[in-house]
């Protein structure tokens, strides 16, 4: 049996980063190796060439032969290596070194900043296009998270990442002309400071498990914030908020709690970090001098390189460290995406102009688990028909209007709209076609304009909008607000009566010119003035398009053309108001309680 071993995690990290940048991250790794041999051969100059430019005799003295391939580089391009040259190549390598650096620092900006772009709109992207089943036991929070906070910290991560893969370069490559000026002391330096970054393994395991923990307290404390929101109004009324509050602290303490652990163990590494270092450096020169009975002057250049690659080596400690920090937000992103892959909702394939004819269940059936909802449902919805919905609550009457609008897949031929099943439809066409107006209005924080128009690009003259709100019996409200179309509603419409915000919502489903206006429960939280102005609104659509009408006051699909009685566990009945109230039992009941 193959055992499949478990994948460094810097290479995790690096096919995290290479999935989103692609080949591009080459180009900043390019530029690091570059700046590198740039800044070595800079140095590598300054003892032996100028001991060549001094005078032979000091050549010949000198014991780091192996660096002088860059002096022979130099005879190669017809150089005669006197003083002057020696201090023009050291110019030339650090000017060349410095625009390396810029070339270097320049990608690593671009690309996080694209970085940051490509995985939120990727994720958008995703989340747009999922399931609505998948959608609807979604963690809020974790939502709100992934596309604010925690894209902010996958920016630092980022960064802290591939400067750790620039300075590890730097340090491998003064690490190699260490080695070349003098492979002894530089095998002891190495073996040092090997030893010594097992120093920072529990360090390094402490940051990452706060930063894991830092992400799943930020999901939480996002969906706090959300509901926080959504439900202020309860809240202050009710004086619960306090106790709420209370629950927001909670969570924002113990993110707090691990900011600070992860500040600590950052502390406590930088403190350690340098007399570390100090401390291979100096046992490196001892064994060396008095171990090996080496002399100090055949480790000088190979110390000048060492003194770059242990600095790099502090850096790449120091960004490793702030990377641990932050990388909890990787996986927290990596198994959203990998949810959201898992729940993508299948697109369709046939082009949809609208609805010619007819939309036809065929003995529909639909459960959540073991709980059956619809059970052999048949109806068959004309064109211009108006279809009003009933039934107790969780009857299924929601679940229906999800079927219809494609959000939950039926069984295949179950739903045909014409002679199309709706799972082969294009989604995206087919629901450009329908409208829906839901018992909580959907007024966005803008002007009645562009609620109207939901920003429409298009919309250049005013006529089309006064026609969708003077359909929708909204026209008359609007004309006496002082600003008229250009008045602002506030947030989620609080300067708006019930019945004027779901008015505001019935003329943007009609200016979008739908075929399917779908109205859930569009009435039941409405004065009884307001009802039956939406109740005449409705009639005065019929016939104009196709309604489909949740209702939970009977009289507001009093004049359908066919009312469906759903009851718990699948049961039903269809017929109109007139039929109903003869042959079933149920409905004539429901008909009595609220003396229609």
């Amino acid at each position: 049996m193959r055992v499949r071993l478990p994948e460094p995690k810097l290479l995790y990290y690096f096919r995290f980063y290479y999935r989103y940048l692609g080949g591009w991250i080459w180009l900043t790794l390019l530029s690091s190796l570059l700046v590198a041999l740039l800044d070595g051969f800079g140095l590598a100059m300054f003892l032996p060439l100028l001991q060549v430019a001094a005078g032979p005799a000091d050549a010949a003295a000198g014991t780091q032969a192996e660096m002088f391939f860059v002096l022979e580089g130099l005879r190669k391009l017809g150089l005669t290596v006197d003083l002057p040259t020696v201090l023009w190549a050291i110019l030339s390598f650090f000017v060349l070194k410095g625009i390396a650096r810029f070339a270097m620092d320049f990608f690593r900006v671009v690309l996080q900043q694209r970085f940051a772009d490509t995985i939120r709109l990727r994720n958008l992207k995703l989340l747009l296009e999922c399931n609505f089943a998948y959608f609807s036991r979604a963690h809020s929070g974790k939502i709100q998270n992934i596309l604010s906070g925690e894209v902010q910290r996958l920016r630092h991560a980022y960064l802290n990442y591939f400067q750790l893969l620039q300075y590890f370069i730097m340090t491998v490559v003064y690490a190699g002309l260490a080695y070349l000026a003098n492979p002894g002391f530089a095998a002891i330096v190495v073996v040092g400071g090997l030893l010594s970054n097992l120093t920072f393994v529990w360090i390094n395991r402490a940051t990452e498990d706060a930063s894991r923990r830092i992400s799943q307290g930020m999901n939480s404390y996002q969906g706090f914030l959300i509901e926080s929101v959504a439900s202020f109004k309860f809240l202050k009324a009710t004086g619960l908020i306090n106790r709420y509050r209370a629950k927001i602290e909670t969570s924002m303490r113990e993110v707090e709690r691990q900011q600070r652990r992860i500040g600590v163990f950052n502390g406590l590494a930088t403190a350690v970090r340098e007399p570390l270092v100090v401390l291979v450096v100096v046992s490196a020169i001892v064994v060396h001098t008095l171990v090996f009975d080496q002399p100090l002057s055949l480790i000088i250049l190979s110390l000048l390189f060492f003194y770059r690659a242990l600095t790099s080596v502090i850096a790449v400690q120091n960004c490793y460290n702030a990377f641990l920090g932050v990388a909890g937000a990787i996986t927290n992103v990596e198994s959203f995406t990998q949810q959201m892959q898992a729940a993508q909702e299948p697109p369709g394939r046939c082009p949809f102009t609208g609805i010619q004819q007819v939309i036809r269940l065929d003995r529909l059936s639909y459960a959540y688990g073991e709980q059956q909802v619809l059970r052999d449902l048949s109806l068959t919805i004309d064109k211009y028909e108006t279809v009003g919905i009933v039934g107790q609550s969780g009857s299924g009457k929601t679940t229906l209007v999800n079927l219809l609008c494609g959000l939950l897949q039926a069984a295949p031929g179950m739903v045909r709209v014409d002679d199309t099943d709706l799972n082969e439809i294009a989604k995206a066409d087919y629901r450009k076609r329908i409208g829906y107006v839901t018992q909580e209005a959907q007024v966005f924080s803008d002007t009645i304009r562009n609620n109207v128009t939901f920003w429409d690009p298009q919309a250049t003259q005013d006529e089309p909008v006064w026609e969708a709100l003077r359909l929708a019996h909204a026209a008359d409200f609007v004309h006496a607000l002082p600003l008229g179309l250009d008045t602002p509603v506030g947030l989620n419409g609080l300067t708006l009566s019930g019945g004027q915000r779901q008015r505001l919502s019935i003329a943007r489903e009609l200016y979008r010119r739908v075929d399917l206006l779908i109205l859930d429960e569009a009435t039941s939280a409405l004065d009884s003035e307001s009802e039956q102005s939406i109740r005449q609104n409705i009639e005065s659509l019929a016939g104009s398009l196709t309604l489909v009408v949740i209702a939970h006051r009977l009289s507001t699909i009093r004049q359908a053309d066919q009312i469906v009685l759903l009851q718990p566990g699948g049961a039903y009945e269809i017929g109109t108001f007139a039929s109903l109230q003869q042959s079933s039992r149920t409905f004539r009941t429901m008909v009595e309680l609220q003396a229609v």
